[in-house]
């Protein structure tokens, strides 16, 4: 990842504040400041750990500038101007698929607000863990047949943006934990989305892996980076077996692919 070390020029000592990862529409941030400093973004706080980790992102579609402000115990606020990068999107069309999985009819529509409600809870985890800070690995080996912020159109009507990246490959291809973590959610069938697992990586950050075919870890178990965890499959809304993993900060939806090595 990038690091950028970020000086303040004060009368008697240089501080740094430094950041990891890209300012730019889907990126995780991560920041390292004195223990007990205090720390906003736009003015709205952000948690910091114990040992002074922190933590935000940047969705799909914002722009312009965000100010970064810290202090630390007794000190003076300074500040960080950000500009976000804006990128391109790819726009990919899927044709064929069964009307019902484009619109679905009116008697699915409770469980699928029932699965929506399940994922929300569990990206809600507000855990002390910064197990994030340590870096990412790619959840699966395959092609990548899907990415970050595309926009699909199912059956000719557009949809909502694609917010992970897809990885090809047989039912049963293993899959493992990007990072240390611990399970909050297991469902096996999910409408849209069939087989579905989230992970909490600490103070909001969290993967979520789509499709699956099977669990070899259950809600409430600490994982390891690497860690075999489920398996890939072809369940719910899916034309074909794959992994579709997404990385989200609250209900910020980030993109996996700025996190891990490049193919």
């Amino acid at each position: 990842m990038r690091k950028l070390l970020l000086f303040l020029l004060l009368p008697s000592f240089t501080w740094a504040i430094e950041l990891t990862g890209k300012v730019t529409q889907g990126g995780l941030i991560t920041a390292k400041v004195k223990a007990g400093a205090e720390v906003t973004l736009d003015d709205k706080p952000l948690k910091v750990s114990p040992t002074g980790i922190v933590v935000f992102g940047f969705g799909r579609d914002e722009r312009g500038e965000r100010w970064l402000r810290w202090r630390e115990p007794g000190g003076q606020w300074q500040q960080r101007r950000l500009v976000i990068t804006e990128r391109e999107y790819r726009i990919q069309r899927i044709d064929g698929l069964p009307q019902k999985m484009v619109t679905p009819d009116p008697d699915v529509l409770t469980r699928i607000r029932d699965d929506n409600a399940q994922v929300a809870q569990a990206r809600k985890t507000v855990s002390q863990h910064t197990f994030f800070a340590e870096g990412f690995i790619w959840a699966a080996e395959g092609p990548i047949s899907g990415v970050y912020g595309s926009q699909r159109v199912l059956n000719g009507k557009p949809s909502r943006p694609h917010f992970g990246v897809d990885v090809a490959g047989p039912v049963g291809t293993p899959i493992v934990a990007p990072a240390d973590g611990v399970v909050t959610l297991w469902h096996p069938d999910m409408y849209y989305s069939g087989g579905t697992m989230i992970i909490d990586h600490g103070m909001g950050v969290s993967s979520t892996f789509l499709h699956l075919s099977d669990s070899h870890v259950k809600v409430g178990e600490r994982v390891k980076q690497g860690q075999h965890i489920a398996d890939m499959g072809k369940t719910g809304r899916a034309t074909g077996s794959h992994l579709d993993w997404r990385i989200n900060w609250f209900s910020v939806r980030l993109d996996p692919a700025l996190l891990v090595p490049q193919r």
